[in-house]
């Protein structure tokens, strides 16, 4: 297949599903957790999970990351803007992330903070250049993927001369957070889920290559599938997670072959590793702390550290009581478990993280309709 109609052929699709439903044995259960929120997008728009056998299930996890960024850490951001008086830029969806106080970002600009949205570390960089006098920090999200254009910003920063310009550091990593949901006592205290395989996320995987899932194959007899964005691609990666399930095989395999490589993309991972270091530690939205899951800008590019120019202190901050998206993150629970979902907390007005992004469980849901299905599955 060439063109993104092909990955989305609806006859296909149905021949997918009648080879899904043969190889499921009736006689057990199979949950999958697909990571990447791209991939939850895709089973919420094209209605794939209403094409799966009933035993098997797919459940959410923490693969968007706005989602997952801390309350806390969205304080940060705001302070800067409003009592530091910095130029704050950042991607569109960090935006609408409520924070503490009923605030969020829009909410501090409507106050008079200068926060602009961008679509690129480039756009940042030209907002310091064309403001010489003002200090601009670029608030930094993402996983993997976003990880290495932050890195050259910040080298293109020192290169430039930039003093004005430096970067509130939240990358965080797919594959320290897969560990924690399946090993750590903390998340399990709030409760989880039986898992027994994973679809490894897209874009990520071309940045850091099929190799580090190998790790969770072999030491937790886990099967990861990494696979491709479209509809065809996360039914091809449900096939091929239940073909090792039922065969007792847990391997690392490549259903996205056509973008991903089992070292990934080294020039990418050189310049990450030039620029960041691990921290010890950081805050996930959802899992609590998670040792060694996040980056931090190398003493080396100190000045642009905003961190550490500003001389800030993280402070964590619980979230809304009434939202569960701590719990959706971690596949204990689904959008429509939620009391607020879909009533108080819409698109519109997101009461938590999970319905700001596209890539969120809750949005996803939300915009394709998923909730409608709710009173008949709570009557079935």
């Amino acid at each position: 297949m060439k063109y993104v109609d092909e990955f989305r052929d609806g006859e296909v699709a149905k021949g997918l599903a009648v080879a899904i439903a043969a190889e499921a044995k009736p006689s057990r259960n199979y949950s999958f957790m697909e990571f990447c929120g791209g991939h939850t997008h895709a089973i919420s728009r094209y209605g794939v999970a209403d094409l799966l056998p009933a035993n098997v299930r797919m459940i959410h996890g923490p693969g968007c990351p706005v989602c997952v960024l801390p309350i806390g850490r969205i304080d940060l951001a705001i302070r800067l803007a409003l009592d530091r008086g910095v130029i704050l830029a950042t991607y569109g969806d960090t935006l609408r992330v409520p924070a503490s106080g009923g605030l969020s970002l829009l909410k501090a600009k409507a106050r008079g903070g200068d926060i602009r949205m961008v679509y690129s570390t480039a756009d940042a960089l030209k907002i310091a250049r064309e403001n010489p006098q003002r200090e601009v920090v670029f608030l930094a999200i993402g996983f993997e993927t976003t990880t290495p254009p932050t890195a050259l910003a910040i080298r293109e920063a020192r290169r430039q001369g930039l003093k004005n310009f430096s970067v509130l550091c939240n990358h965080v990593l797919t594959p320290s957070a897969i560990t924690h949901i399946l090993e750590s006592p903390e998340v399990r205290q709030y409760g989880t889920v039986p898992l027994d395989g994973f679809i490894g996320p897209a874009h990520v995987s071309t940045v850091i290559g099929s190799r580090p899932y190998e790790h969770f194959a072999e030491e937790y007899r886990k099967p990861v599938v990494i696979a491709g964005f479209e509809p065809l691609d996360v039914m091809q990666a449900i096939r091929m997670l239940v073909r090792q399930v039922n065969e007792g095989r847990a391997e690392v395999e490549n259903e996205f072959s056509r973008a991903v490589t089992r070292d990934g993309n080294l020039k990418a991972q050189a310049l990450v590793s030039e620029v960041f270091e691990l921290r010890r530690s950081f805050e996930w939205r959802g899992l609590g702390e998670v040792p060694y899951s996040a980056l931090q800008i190398r003493a080396g590019f100190a000045e642009f550290d905003a961190e550490r120019r500003y001389q800030l202190t993280y402070v964590p901050v619980p979230d809304n009581k009434a939202c569960e998206c701590g719990a959706i993150l971690r596949g204990v629970k689904k959008p429509q478990d939620c009391k607020i979902f879909g009533t108080v907390c819409t698109p519109e007005n997101p009461m938590g993280s999970c319905m700001v992004s596209s890539e969120g469980a809750c949005a996803a849901h939300y915009t394709y309709g998923r909730y409608k299905d709710f009173p008949s599955e709570a009557t079935a």
